[in-house]
């Protein structure tokens, strides 16, 4: 459903996200990783699921938590990164090998995993989401709170950012909205609030039955060019 132009959308950084994610993005004038809050340890900050011949799997990355309790998305480390990778590399390779259009994405997924992981899991994530917009079409701006100088927790540095990219709209998960509607700085703000309401779409899936909910990879080794016009179809308001 188009949304009025200037509208911004803000999400933590998430480890391979599913298509929901990405059908957000693809509905906003630019879309802010927000990577200027504290890493939430276990949580889709480091991990996210594949579809397994024996069903969803968990592929995890491994953040080095001790003593950095308070660590920033953005600064977050990486544990024992060659372990990470042999696990995650192997674990989508025997998963998807199979796929259509594995052969075409495979590699390059894995290099970026390779190459981006040494900056710690903050930019791995904004890497990979980087990549996969491009490789789906999805051609949004993508900023960082990081380098907005915007300030606040929750609604208010929401808000905020809003208010440094001058947008008056605001696209947020329904995850949000108890927080967002406890608080009243986007309407003081004169920035009005949409909800991303998102009905997960049925495509074809090595491995039936079918299962929603899966990292976007799934919909891009299975679908390839058709990823697009199946991520849009989920959005209904």
């Amino acid at each position: 459903m188009p949304l009025p132009g200037g509208t911004i959308a803000i999400m933590q950084p998430t480890y391979l996200p599913w298509i929901g994610y990405f059908a957000m993005i693809d509905r906003v004038d630019e879309f802010v990783f927000l990577d200027s809050v504290q890493f939430e340890h276990r949580s889709w900050q480091q991990r996210n699921r594949i579809k397994t011949a024996s069903g969803p799997a968990w592929i995890n990355v491994p953040a080095q938590i001790k003593g950095n309790r308070d660590t920033l998305i953005s600064d977050i480390q990486i544990a024992d990164r060659e372990k990470f990778l042999q696990k995650n590399i192997g674990a989508i390779r025997h998963s998807y090998e199979k796929a259509p259009f594995f052969k075409e994405h495979g590699e390059p997924l894995f290099t970026l995993l390779e190459t981006a992981s040494v900056k710690g899991i903050g930019p791995l994530n904004i890497a990979l989401i980087t990549w996969l917009c491009g490789v789906f079409g999805i051609v949004t701006p993508l900023l960082q709170s990081s380098g907005l100088g915007a300030s606040g927790k929750k609604a208010t540095l929401l808000a905020d950012i809003c208010r440094t990219r001058g947008s008056k709209d605001y696209l947020s998960a329904p995850g949000s909205k108890d927080y967002i509607d406890a608080s009243d700085d986007f309407d003081k703000a004169g920035i009005a609030v949409h909800y991303h309401v998102y009905d997960h779409p049925v495509y074809p899936q090595l491995y039936p039955p079918f299962e929603p909910y899966m990292s976007a990879i799934d919909l891009l080794f299975n679908c390839g060019p058709d990823s697009l016009k199946i991520l849009r179809s989920g959005v209904s308001s």
